[in-house]
């Protein structure tokens, strides 16, 4: 295709999507708009407290690299965001894993599908910063979910120089944006670069409307949202927009 594609996914979840990205026949480059920090647990906590939990619930692979960091069970059933997350659980060791395929709404729904309220809480390893509040949406039905922050993600603070240069001369032909948070350091840098004319010129790739939502500030050449919050989704859909 010779098409250029901007990548701005932590590094921690890159590697499956160059290679996909690559294997579609687009060129890649990066700027991951986070980086992801695993910090050690405090001193006075010697490990993670799953007494009485009955599930582990991620919203994020990196919620499963935070988790395998600190805790060695792998015997409790696992409820994960995507398939994407599924997959780093499966391959991180637990053996019952269930995908919700799509957003924090459709994994609320498998949880209250697959769970009993009353069954013990639900532990969820998380950042700081979180797209949606799983306990605040599973609350009416008597579920409790048992949040940590066990990761932190920082936004970057500047675009590398390449990739100004590449949004400005037009060698950049879309760009892909995974999560709300991502979009928005994304906008922020834009901003800070005083670059946003050149977003006219550049097609926008967002995983679910809510990504859309933080890119509305920036005038795009075209901005397209996936049929489903899938990355599979999210590429077909980068095909269409830039053929």
């Amino acid at each position: 295709m010779g098409k250029t594609v901007l990548n701005t996914r932590p590094e921690t979840d890159s590697g499956d999507l160059a290679i996909a990205l690559q294997q579609r026949g687009y060129d890649v480059c990066c700027a991951p708009m986070l980086t992801i920090d695993f910090p050690p647990l405090p001193d006075e906590q010697p490990g993670l407290n799953l007494n009485g939990v009955q599930a582990v619930v991620f919203t994020s692979a990196n919620g499963v690299r935070a988790f395998i960091r600190h805790c060695p069970r792998r015997d409790l059933p696992v409820m994960a965001v995507g398939d994407a997350t599924a997959t780093t659980a499966r391959e991180a060791g637990f053996a019952t894993v269930f995908s919700a395929g799509g957003d924090i709404n459709d994994l609320a729904a498998l949880i209250a599908q697959r769970l009993p309220a009353n069954g013990g809480p639900i532990y969820h390893p998380a950042a700081r910063k979180t797209a949606g509040d799983l306990g605040t949406l599973l609350a009416s039905k008597g579920y409790v979910i048992d949040r940590q922050t066990l990761y932190e993600a920082h936004a970057a603070t500047s675009l590398p120089p390449a990739i100004i240069d590449g949004l400005v001369h037009v060698a950049i032909d879309a760009v892909l944006f995974f999560s709300p948070r991502t979009a928005e350091s994304f906008v922020k840098l834009v901003e800070h670069h005083n670059i946003q004319g050149a977003m006219t010129t550049v097609s926008a790739i967002c995983l679910s409307p809510a990504v859309k939502d933080r890119l509305a500030s920036l005038k795009w050449r075209r901005i397209a949202v996936a049929a489903q919050p899938t990355q599979e989704s999210l590429l077909s859909e980068l095909d269409n927009a830039i053929v």
